[in-house]
């Protein structure tokens, strides 16, 4: 029989990653997470990871850097980096967007971008 568990996150309660991002559903292959109100600054030091993601803008304007390409992102606009390509982001104006990984970031230890 297939697993049937229904699960619904209420984000006011969710729980929030070392880098202010709220941990949303989470599945066996796939997690979502929430990044709120990011404020502007300097771009982070390029990483690399072993999942990919996926993310959408809800509002605000950031740089993906990745692989040597830069690409601003803005509200309406979606985004891959797929898994172990070495990447980092740089907020232009207060960003906010949801990201999806597979397999779930989390599972991996790892707490923020």
């Amino acid at each position: 029989m297939s697993d049937t568990t229904l699960i619904k996150i209420d984000s006011r309660y969710s729980p929030k990653g070392a880098e202010g991002e709220k941990y949303l559903a989470s599945g066996k292959h796939v997690a979502m997470r929430l990044w709120e109100n990011e404020q502007p600054g300097e771009a982070k030091a390029p990483v690399a990871r072993p999942y990919e993601t996926v993310g959408y803008v809800l509002a605000g304007r950031a740089e993906l850097h990745l692989a040597g390409q830069v690409v601003v992102l803005e509200a309406g606009n979606s985004w891959v980096v797929p898994q172990g390509a070495e990447h980092t982001y740089k907020v232009l104006e207060a960003f906010s967007a949801v990201e999806a990984t597979s397999p779930p970031a989390q599972v991996h230890g790892r707490d923020g971008h």
